[in-house]
């Protein structure tokens, strides 16, 4: 575990969260390209909030913490 670096898991999820937004749209149609792109929005907001997260490991507890108040 001494070679976690939280900063750098946050960094990928900062990543990820870029190649949803570029994920390319597969050709289905209907129910199947509503429940796709609803997930892909659902992954964005996850990978989104771990990104912005502020990471702490203390004795091997990784805590996050993520502000969710509305911006003022």
């Amino acid at each position: 575990m001494s070679s976690f670096d939280p900063d750098v898991m946050i960094a990928r999820f900062s990543e990820r969260a870029k190649a949803v937004r570029k994920r390319n749209l597969p050709p289905v149609g209907g129910d199947e390209r509503q429940m796709f792109i609803k997930q892909a929005e659902e992954d964005f907001m996850d990978f989104s909030m771990i990104a912005d997260a502020k990471p702490e490991l203390v004795d091997g507890v990784l805590t996050l913490r993520i502000d969710l108040r509305p911006d003022a």
